[in-house]
């Protein structure tokens, strides 16, 4: 499978089994909260009544863990270091769920060094393909760089025409966003390096689960490694760990099985997925309704007011113009907190998205708007997919070609793979960051206005922009009520009277987004 991941462990609570069980006598505790120094603690013991002792901790944890008293092992966590680990392993598994914390190293600012790949174990002929065609994919990255960096610097420039004077900084940012765009055709076998931090619990579900679509081989040795930091650190923890689920019992694959035997469906299912959603990157599922009147509800419940007193609008107003609601104006995301917030997770849209597989790995981050994802298997044919960045387009002539031509590439090599022997975990591999990836993503009104709040602002990730434009105005037209105030950071701050307007500093995108309306936003970069 190529080079071990590096796993280390940085950093945990001191004895996490002592934590959990712990945790569990408190709830039943006369004398207050109990601590896990307590747990063992009984001097002048022999060494058989201790192993009572122990025996007794280990069946209460073994208990609370087999009842599903889960919460007790939350408490504890603990901060990974991980290293030459794929994209891909992050994007299918690390990332697809809400129940950890990342800072990851950023291709988009960051250059990509042509080794800095995972090539898996491969027959010899096999593995001399997959590095052509990671070094085809090298270069055209390498190419891509150049062609989109004066096309990126004229746009830049219309915006901060005074950069001129600033060669320095004009080279620095215009490099970094033709390679945010150059990206798109490394294949998502490039390494990554990242902070992970996970509680316990999350640790134990990886430890069950590991051994899934779309990359069970690294998963699995990752989280082998993760587990095994863990128990060096505490060997109590074996107490309740399970063994992973095989991959062959797991509904994803009997069900891939079923319906993929004899011929897949990718196709029929791509061209109908693409037709539904009309043009648009993101679609509002079902139309919305009732949303109005669920957050008027909860307003009405927060304050005790009757309707006659509080109209479902205005009361909708309450909650969401910044003017009123100032918190919506603070640096922190205080909703949550708040109970006027709160109203807001009574609202719910569902949407289906068309994003590139590296733009979706940013989407990811926004954890509590959870997705369906595809098994790629299910939906990877022999027919080149992908999204064709904005900037690609816009500047046309040598710099499409050499985009499509590597795209056309990363299937041929994928395909060669197939044919060579290799599983479809490994041919996935060469498989680009432009690879489209359609899933189904929904999310309540409290969490859907602060991924708007962030992923609005005209420095945010383009594909990602576009997709929150296209669901806020989609909104804004069902119910005008609520989609007026989904806006970008500065407008936010704006309208609570917050300055200045951009929190970004230095880093502002040199557009006063906050005097634009919605349906006029527009950018290439």
């Amino acid at each position: 499978m190529g080079p071990d991941p590096v796993v280390r462990l940085l950093a945990a609570f001191a004895r996490p089994l002592d934590t959990a069980v712990a945790a569990a006598r408190t709830c039943t505790s006369a004398s207050g909260a109990v601590s896990p120094d307590g747990v063992l603690c009984a001097p002048g013991l022999s060494e058989d009544e201790l192993a009572g002792v122990r025996g007794r901790r280990d069946a209460l944890a073994r208990s609370l863990y087999a009842a599903g008293h889960h919460t007790t092992f939350q408490h504890a966590h603990f901060l990974f270091s991980l290293e030459r680990v794929s994209r891909q392993f992050v994007w299918s598994f690390l990332h697809a769920h809400p129940y950890s914390n990342s800072e990851q190293v950023s291709q988009r600012y960051v250059r990509v060094a042509a080794d800095e790949v995972l090539i898996p174990e491969l027959p010899p002929a096999a593995s001399e393909s997959a590095r052509t065609t990671v070094a085809a994919q090298h270069a055209a990255y390498g190419r891509l760089v150049q062609l989109l960096g004066p096309v990126a610097e004229a746009e830049l420039l219309k915006r901060f025409p005074t950069w001129r004077r600033h060669p320095k900084r004009l080279d620095r940012q215009s490099r970094r966003r033709a390679q945010e765009v150059a990206r798109s055709v490394l294949p998502v076998a490039t390494y990554t390096s990242l902070l992970h931090t996970v509680s316990c619990l999350t640790l134990f579900r990886y430890r069950r689960l590991c051994l899934q679509f779309d990359v069970p081989s690294e998963t699995c040795r990752v989280v082998d490694a993760m587990v095994a930091a863990a128990l060096e650190h505490d060997p109590d923890l074996a107490t309740v760990l399970e063994e992973p689920i095989p991959l062959e019992s797991t509904p994803e694959y009997e069900l891939f099985a079923a319906f993929h035997g004899a011929e897949t469906q990718s196709a029929a299912y791509r061209s109908e997925f693409d037709r539904d959603l009309a043009g648009l990157t993101s679609r509002l599922l079902a139309p919305a309704g009732g949303n109005v009147a669920a957050v008027a509800a909860a307003v009405r419940a927060v304050l005790g007011l009757p309707a006659g007193r509080l109209p479902d609008e205005e009361a909708v107003r309450l909650a969401l113009d910044p003017g009123v609601n100032r918190l919506l104006g603070e640096d922190l995301n205080l909703s949550t907190l708040s109970k006027l917030g709160r109203c807001l997770h009574h609202a719910h849209y569902t949407f289906a998205k068309k994003l590139s597989h590296a733009a979706d790995s940013q989407d990811q981050r926004h954890r509590m708007t959870p997705a369906a994802r595809p098994l790629l298997a299910a939906v990877v044919d022999e027919q080149p997919d992908v999204v064709v960045p904005r900037l690609v387009a816009h500047a046309g002539g040598e710099a499409r070609r050499v985009f499509d031509e590597a795209v056309v590439r990363a299937w041929e090599g994928t395909g060669s793979l197939r044919r060579l022997g290799a599983s479809e975990e490994a041919a996935a591999y060469l498989l680009p960051n432009a690879l489209a990836i359609r899933f189904i993503e929904s999310s309540d009104l409290l969490n859907l206005h602060h991924k708007h709040r962030m992923r609005l602002c005209y420095n945010a990730q383009e594909e990602i922009w576009q997709a929150c434009l296209d669901e806020a105005l989609q909104i804004r037209e069902a119910e005008p009520a609520i989609g007026r105030w989904l806006l970008p950071p500065c407008a936010v701050r704006q309208l609570a009277g917050r300055r200045p307007f951009c929190p970004e500093g230095e880093r502002f995108c040199g557009i006063p987004v906050w005097r634009i309306q919605p349906a006029e936003y527009k950018r290439i970069i």
